[in-house]
């Protein structure tokens, strides 16, 4: 083992000597040395000052977009109230908003029977003018306050373009909002309307389009109780004999004048 190691030792001397020949003989060091003393000291890298970047507005950058919408005006992000204001809300005075936590919700059976009425109310409107009937949701009364109209009567009896419609109610105070067609649906102005009038959760509405951007409003509420229901149907039915009575007099007194022509004809 002793012998092993000192010819392993041997070896390696004799191997270092005869790389320091071999680069005497090709001046290997003296090349060495002398590219370390004439190699320039490195300067620190100066770090540039970052620079202040404008902002840029979204509609001035050329969007990416696909042939389907490349004809279409670019879109404008920048926020534009919709809520008209050439008029003073009442509903501002007084309302304090809802708990959403504590939010009522109609039975079936109580929203049921208020479509049932609407659909009644709705059967005695002009059939010149078209008319639907809108029940009413948490998200239409509460928080969102959205109104989302039939696709199918938008397209076939309202704008296609975003529009001014006017709600009429039945004292005849208006209430101006903002129709989207895209997305066929009410949004500013309709939360004025629904909180001027109180409406809750199974109240149901009927829209009659009187004009083509105004319609008439009557509500069916869904809280009324049977005795309201029967009185209303009692004046009803008292409009109903008052017109009948007066056109029976008016039949009279068409015959009556007929008559007095026959006699006098005669004489």
């Amino acid at each position: 083992m002793v012998e092993s190691k000192l010819t392993y030792e041997e070896c390696r001397k004799q191997r270092v000597e005869e790389n320091k020949k071999r680069m005497e003989e090709l001046n290997l060091s003296k090349l060495a040395q002398s590219l370390k003393t004439s190699s320039p000291k490195s300067t620190p890298v100066k770090q540039g000052k970052p620079r202040a970047r404008l902002p840029v507005e979204p509609s001035s950058v050329p969007l990416r977009r696909s042939n389907r919408v490349a004809d279409k005006p670019p879109p404008n992000y920048k926020e534009v109230p919709i809520e008209p204001l050439d008029r003073p809300r009442s509903y501002y005075r007084s309302y304090q908003r809802k708990d959403l936590l504590n939010r009522v919700y109609a039975s079936d059976e109580v929203r049921q029977y208020a479509i049932y009425r609407a659909e009644m109310l709705q059967s005695e409107l002009e059939s010149d003018s078209p008319s639907f009937v809108k029940p009413m949701l948490q998200s239409h009364v509460t928080g969102g306050f959205w109104l989302g109209l039939p696709v199918q009567f938008c397209k076939s009896h309202l704008p296609h373009e975003d529009e001014t419609i006017t709600l009429v109610d039945e004292n005849g105070d208006e209430f101006p909002t903002k129709y989207l067609a895209d997305k066929t649906g009410l949004s500013g102005g309709w939360r004025g309307f629904s909180i001027d009038h109180q409406l809750v959760d199974g109240d149901a509405l009927v829209f009659h389009l009187v004009k083509p951007t105004e319609f008439k409003v009557y509500i069916v509420r869904a809280n009324e109780s049977e005795d309201e229901n029967e009185e209303e149907e009692t004046k009803k039915n008292n409009r109903k004999e008052k017109t009948k009575e007066n056109n029976e007099d008016l039949d009279v007194a068409h015959i009556t004048r007929s008559a007095k022509r026959l006699r006098a004809s005669k004489k």
